[in-house]
């Protein structure tokens, strides 16, 4: 096992982030940090923080590799991974500014919005990439329901069921 060392620098800003009231992640690394340091093993700090060897293993690592940052920054959460952000309220205003105008001023074949022309219409006006049911949600919330037009052919009777027996 490798020994891990601070300097002098690194130690006196741990030392004084354990003391002070701030987020307990970055205070958990801290005080992980100063007890690796002064000579004890991984499975000790991780027994004592109640943590797995291997965070205690990413911890060190990650404090060592970001040698450039200050060290609160070094021990910051890093960028996540994970399910992107949600169009939820970024999308309801874009679509209200379009949705009462025609879809072919904007080069749609089409007279009647869909969830296919609006997810298109964001994607090439603004750069928005959404999906089908994130526009439906929009939709949805926004209170906006239509139906497709149904043509009605003006010279039929209003008899005619009539005439066909029904």
């Amino acid at each position: 096992m490798a020994h891990f060392s601070l300097n002098r620098r690194e130690r006196h800003f741990l030392e004084r982030f354990v003391t002070c009231p701030c987020g307990s992640r970055e205070l958990r690394r801290a005080q992980a940090l100063l007890w690796l340091s002064a000579g004890e093993s991984v499975e000790e700090v991780a027994e004592r923080l109640r943590a797995s060897r291997q965070t205690v293993y990413n911890w060190r690592a990650r404090f060592a590799t970001r040698h450039e940052l200050e060290p609160g920054a070094r021990l910051a959460d890093g960028e996540r991974r994970g399910r992107p952000r949600t169009a939820r309220g970024v999308i309801e205003p874009l679509i209200a500014e379009v949705i009462e105008q025609d879809p072919r001023e904007f080069g749609y074949r089409s007279t009647v919005w869909t969830a296919n022309l609006l997810a298109a219409y964001l994607a090439s006006e603004h750069g928005v990439e959404v999906s089908l049911r994130s526009v439906g949600y929009a939709l949805g919330r926004e209170q906006l329901r239509w139906k497709r037009p149904r043509h009605r052919l003006a010279l039929r009777p209003e008899t005619w069921r009539q005439a066909k027996g029904g």
